[in-house]
C-alpha cells in the first residue's frame, strides 16, 4: 500500500530493456549519439513541433529552474500559483538559477490560477520602476499540485494574459502525461498551441529512473539554454542513458498508458474514500493526486498495516496526500480503503 508518491514507483520493464539496449558498445558523449537524435525527433513529432529544441536533464528541479532562468531575468518576477511546486518544493532553486528572481504567488481554487487574479498581479508588477521587480515569466503546473488539471483552453486564457503583458510562459509538466490523458488533449494542444513557450516534460513521476525533457518551442532560444545547462552542471556525459529511458517510455504509447492507469487508481481510491466514515476529499480528483481529510484513528490504522502516505496537516482529523502510480494495483487501493474503514 505505497501511496507516498509516484516517484517512488519501480521502473517498467520496457524502460529497463531500452537501457540495456543502449548499453551495447561505445558511442559519442554529451548527446551526440544516434539514439539521442532519434528521441529528440520522436518528441518533436509527438508535439507536432518540427523546429523545437529538446534537451534532457536528470531531475525535475533542474528542468524547471533552468527553464525559468532562461525566461526570467534576475530582476524579474515569476508568477505562479501559491501551491506551485517551484514555490513550495524546490528549496529556492528557481531563485538561485535565475540569480535572484522573485516568485509571486497568485491565488486560485484547487491549485489553478484564477485568470482575473493573474491579470491583476501582472498589471501591478513593475509600476515602481527600478524600485521593484519587473514582469518576468508565468509558470503553470499541469497536473497541479492539488491534483487538478488545466484544460488547454484554461492554459490558453492564462497564456494570453501573460503574452499581452510581454511575459513568456513556462509549463511545469512533471505530471504532464496525467493531465494529458485526463483531458484527452494532444501534446500540442496542451503546450505550444495553448501559448506555452517552454515545457518541462516529466518522466520520473511516470516510471523513469530519472529523466526529464525540456522542450523549447522557439529554437532561437536553444543555444542559451545549452550554455545554462552546462554552466549549471546538468550536461550529462553519458547522455544516451537519459535518451534510452525516453526511448522505452515513448514506445507503444507506454507513457500515456501508465498515466492513464495511475489516474484510474486515483479515481478508484477517491470513490472508496467516500465509504470511509469521516473522510472528505479536499480537491476534485482529476489526475493521480488525492488530498483528503480522514480521522486520525483511521490514518493510524493504515500506517500500522504498512500503508505509506504523507500527512500534510496533523490533528484529530488528518489531511493526507495519497498518490497512486503506474504500478499501483486495484488490490492495493482496495486494501487501503478497507483498512481506513476499519
Amino acid at each position: 500500500m505505497f501511496f507516498a508518491s509516484d516517484n517512488g514507483a519501480p521502473v517498467p520493464a520496457q524502460v529497463m530493456d531500452a537501457l540495456m539496449r543502449a548499453n551495447a558498445g561505445a558511442v559519442m558523449s554529451y548527446g551526440n549519439d544516434p539514439l539521442t537524435g532519434a528521441v529528440r525527433a520522436r518528441i518533436r513529432d509527438l508535439f507536432e513541433a518540427p523546429e523545437a529544441a529538446v534537451y534532457l536533464v536528470a531531475t525535475g528541479t533542474a528542468a524547471n529552474a533552468l527553464a525559468l532562468a532562461h525566461l526570467c531575468p534576475p530582476w524579474g518576477a515569476v508568477f505562479c500559483h501559491r501551491l506551485a511546486h517551484v514555490e513550495t518544493d524546490e528549496c529556492g532553486a528557481p531563485e538561485f538559477f535565475t540569480a535572484g528572481a522573485k516568485l509571486i504567488g497568485v491565488p486560485g481554487a484547487h491549485g489553478r490560477i484564477e485568470p482575473a487574479a493573474l491579470a491583476e498581479v501582472v498589471a501591478a508588477t513593475g509600476r515602481g520602476g527600478v524600485h521593484g521587480v519587473q514582469k518576468g515569466a508565468l509558470s503553470l503546473t499541469n497536473a497541479t499540485e492539488a491534483g487538478t488539471v488545466y484544460a488547454p483552453a484554461e492554459i490558453a486564457a492564462l497564456a494570453r494574459i501573460a503574452h499581452e503583458a510581454g511575459v513568456p510562459v513556462h509549463l511545469d509538466g512533471a505530471r504532464f502525461a496525467n493531465a494529458l490523458v485526463a483531458t484527452g488533449a494532444t501534446p500540442a494542444e496542451m503546450s505550444w498551441r495553448a501559448g506555452v513557450d517552454i515545457l518541462t516534460l516529466g518522466g520520473t513521476k511516470n516510471g523513469l529512473l530519472g529523466a526529464e525533457a525540456v522542450i523549447l518551442f522557439d529554437p532561437a532560444r536553444a543555444f542559451e539554454f545549452e550554455l545554462r545547462r552546462k554552466r549549471a552542471g546538468h550536461l550529462v556525459s553519458k547522455y544516451r542513458y537519459l535518451s534510452a529511458q525516453f526511448d522505452g517510455w515513448l514506445e507503444g504509447d507506454l507513457w500515456r498508458d501508465m498515466a492513464r492507469h495511475a489516474n484510474a487508481m486515483a479515481a478508484r481510491l477517491a470513490q472508496g474514500l467516500g465509504q470511509v466514515a469521516g473522510a472528505r476529499l479536499v480537491h476534485p480528483v482529476e489526475a493521480n493526486i488525492i488530498f483528503a481529510d480522514i480521522p486520525r484513528a483511521a490514518a493510524d490504522r493504515a500506517r500500522a498495516a504498512g500503508a505509506k502516505f504523507y500527512t500534510i496537516v496533523p490533528g484529530e482529523v488528518e489531511r493526507v496526500r495519497l498518490v497512486p502510480s503506474w504500478a499501483t494495483t486495484p488490490a492495493e487501493v482496495d486494501a487501503l480503503i478497507t483498512t481506513l474503514g476499519g
